[in-house]
């Protein structure tokens, strides 16, 4: 498995025990980070994702509530709805990322950890955002 993508899966799983336990992230990140041995470079990626998601949770989620129909944040699962964060983030906020590399890992993560709708609704969701939030990115050929 590719750096990036192990560390968008570690990102993931931090943001879910987040979104679930309700603890501190520091003590989240430290619970989740005890028994693994990742790549350097990895842990370092998976935490510029929690960091960014958590830093721009409420810009991010307003992105989310506008380009779904008839769905309230809080009541989409707690993994498409972490997937969706994350991959916005990297659409909105990181620019050295193409879109269609987040869509896919997304629409990845989803496939593998959400149910058999997911992947579909998470490339729903993140192909509105890229098209009518991202031009600038879209139109630098990224």
């Amino acid at each position: 498995m590719r750096k990036r993508t192990k560390a968008r899966e570690c990102a993931l799983q931090i943001l879910y025990g987040f979104d679930i336990r309700k603890t501190d992230i520091q003590e989240t990140l430290a619970d989740y980070w005890k028994d693994r041995l990742e790549k350097k470079e990895v842990m370092e990626f998976a935490k510029v994702l929690v960091g960014g998601v958590l830093e721009n949770k409420q810009k991010i989620d307003s992105f989310i509530v506008k380009y779904t129909e008839n769905w309230r944040i809080e009541r989409m699962a707690v993994i498409d709805r972490n997937i969706i964060r994350m991959a916005a983030y990297e659409l909105l906020f990181m620019k050295d990322i193409p879109p269609k590399v987040s869509i896919n890992e997304a629409v990845e993560l989803a496939k593998k950890y959400g149910d058999e709708e997911s992947g579909r609704f998470v490339n729903g969701v993140l192909d509105k955002i890229n098209k009518s939030e991202c031009k600038d990115k879209n139109e630098a050929g990224q």
